[in-house]
């Protein structure tokens, strides 16, 4: 009697284990998170992530990684492809706000640089 048991609950996991990797072959593309990784490294490129070395950096591998979910995708892997958007999509907004910092720093920097020429002025 104990070994039934046993024996059926092992069953039951098994076909619940097979139902479960079943369903996750069947994944529809990611395609929402390929637009909104896309449109975050448009973004980056935007507010000029190329000028500034970590935000580049950031911006190289969240196109790399674009380019590899776009591959996945098309071999049908959209579990590993949706994985990879989503380091993709860290990766592209790590890069806009990098390029934010080192765009308010530029900024800081002449304004302090307007504050001195006015003080030397007077």
């Amino acid at each position: 009697m104990r070994s039934a048991s046993i024996m059926i609950r092992v069953a039951l996991s098994t076909s619940l284990f097979i139902g479960l990797v079943g369903c996750g072959s069947s994944l529809p593309p990611p395609s929402d998170r390929l637009a909104s990784a896309e449109a975050a490294s448009r973004s980056a490129r935007e507010l000029g992530a190329d000028r500034e070395p970590k935000a580049a950096l950031h911006l190289k591998l969240s196109q790399e990684q674009i380019d590899q979910a776009k591959k996945l995708m098309a071999d049908g892997d959209n579990r590993r492809a949706d994985l990879v958007l989503q380091r993709a999509s860290a990766d592209a907004e790590l890069s806009v706000m990098l390029a934010k910092e080192n765009n308010a720093n530029i900024e800081a920097q002449k304004a302090k640089e307007k504050v001195a020429q006015m003080k030397a002025g007077k």
